[in-house]
This record gives C-alpha cells, sequence and structure tokens, in this order.
C-alpha cells in the first residue's frame, strides 16, 4: 500500500511540473508580438549510401546553392506567421548558421548549451524582438548505423532491391529575443506516408522519373513538396500559426 501512495504522488508531482511547464509556455507564448525568422539548412545536398556499403563509406555532398531554400522557408514561414506575429526581416550570417552542428554526444550538448542561442545573441540584427524562430538541419538514423540529416539523397541496398529516399529533416527553435533562452525546439515530423526505408522527418521514395536530365528539376520540385508540406504542420504544432495544410 505505501509503495502504492508513493507511485500515486510520484505521478502528480510529473503531472503538475507538466502542467507549470505548459503554463510558462503559454505565458511567454502570449508576450511574443515581434518575430524573426532564420533558416539554416544551408546550401548543400548530402548523398548517402547504406545496406551493402562498408561502414566507412564517406559521404558526399553537393551544392544546390541556386535552389535558394533557405529563402523559400523564410518567405514561407514569413506567411504563415504573419496575421498572429508582426514579422520583421533579419540580417545573421547565412553560412555560418548553417555550419553549426551540435555534437553527437548528449552530455556535450547539455554542458554547453544549444549552439543557436549564442549566434542569436551575437550574430543576428536587428536586436530587440520580442522571439526569433530559427529553422535549422535536423538528423535521422539510416540503414546500418549510419544517419542523415539536412537535404538530402540515401540510397539503401539489399541483396534483392534498392530503395532511393529523398529528405528534407530540419528542427524548429524558437528563441526568446530577451534573454535567449529556447522557449521550445520540435523537429518536423514524417508526413504519414509509410514507406519501405522510414525516416524520422519528411522524405519520400524516389523512382526511375528522377533519371536523366529533368531529374535535377524534379528532385528540387520534390524538396520543396517536403518542405511546403511539412512546414506548415510543424509551426501550427507549436502553436505559432494557425493555418495548417492537410496532408
Amino acid at each position: 500500500m505505501r509503495n502504492i501512495i508513493l507511485c500515486v504522488g510520484f505521478l502528480a508531482s510529473v503531472a503538475a511540473s507538466d502542467a507549470a511547464a505548459f503554463e510558462t509556455r503559454t505565458t511567454r507564448l502570449q508576450a511574443i508580438k515581434t518575430v524573426g525568422v532564420i533558416s539554416a539548412l544551408g546550401d548543400e545536398m548530402s548523398l548517402t549510401r547504406a545496406g551493402l556499403t562498408a561502414l566507412n563509406t564517406p559521404g558526399q555532398s553537393v551544392s544546390i546553392r541556386s535552389w535558394g531554400l533557405d529563402e523559400l522557408v523564410v518567405r514561407q514561414a514569413t506567411t504563415l506567421l504573419n496575421g498572429r506575429f508582426r514579422v520583421q526581416p533579419v540580417n545573421y550570417p547565412r553560412d555560418a548558421f548553417a555550419a553549426i552542428r551540435e555534437s553527437a554526444v548528449v552530455p556535450v550538448n547539455l554542458a554547453r548549451g544549444d549552439p543557436f542561442k549564442a549566434a542569436v545573441r551575437t550574430d543576428v540584427s536587428p536586436k530587440g524582438l520580442d522571439a526569433y524562430i530559427v529553422i535549422s538541419r535536423a538528423k535521422s538514423k539510416f540503414g546500418n548505423g549510419r544517419h542523415v540529416q539536412g537535404i538530402g539523397f540515401a540510397e539503401y541496398r539489399t541483396l534483392l532491391a534498392s530503395y532511393g529516399v529523398i529528405h528534407a529533416l530540419y528542427e524548429v527553435r524558437l528563441i526568446d529575443g530577451k534573454t535567449f533562452d529556447v522557449i521550445e525546439k520540435r523537429v518536423a515530423s514524417p508526413l504519414g506516408n509509410i514507406e519501405t526505408m522510414r525516416l524520422q522527418g519528411p522524405s519520400r521514395l524516389i523512382d526511375a522519373s528522377f533519371d536523366g536530365p529533368a531529374g535535377i528539376e524534379a528532385l528540387r520540385d520534390a524538396i520543396v513538396d517536403l518542405i511546403t508540406r511539412s512546414l506548415p504542420l510543424t509551426l501550427g504544432d507549436m502553436h505559432l500559426s494557425n493555418t495548417q495544410l492537410s496532408q
């Protein structure tokens, strides 16, 4: 009986803690009037192979600067956020933000804090907005011990078949413009399409239609589609936008 009482007491304390955290977040969100949007997806597409491939096979990347994905993300986020917030343009060193990486070792991240917090504090102007929304690359496991991140193409080979997957993995941070604390961080979810190779974020299988001279344009359009369909859902889940698109 005593163990049951202790267990119930512990669960009640956890519930109270979660409620307090939600209330604090809601209160802070209600105080936000002006926001700036920062996109740091970068200008490279990663190329990854897994399955019947040696683990030490290095990954590759190609430039996609001409695709203008960060500009597209800022425009779409601004459209989604306008109406609830006053979105103001901000200046930031885009390449420097895209180069920021979290450590693969969790205790290291806990010790040094969120790397985007310091970058927003020192490298973004104008100062003094109520909050800054940072959209950056996220990671996902893929295949035999590999990870993929951000914008990329991944191929998984088996003895019987091979699969090509494109991905647009990203996460959204809401950073307080006064204290620079991270109010919330959320990873963009998969778009609900159950596939052979499922990643922890927006992705889709591709086929032979992406081969040939028109393949690059088709690839860009498919990546843009992943972003434009998932961003309204992610911002809506964070209660930053009232607009959500159906999957």
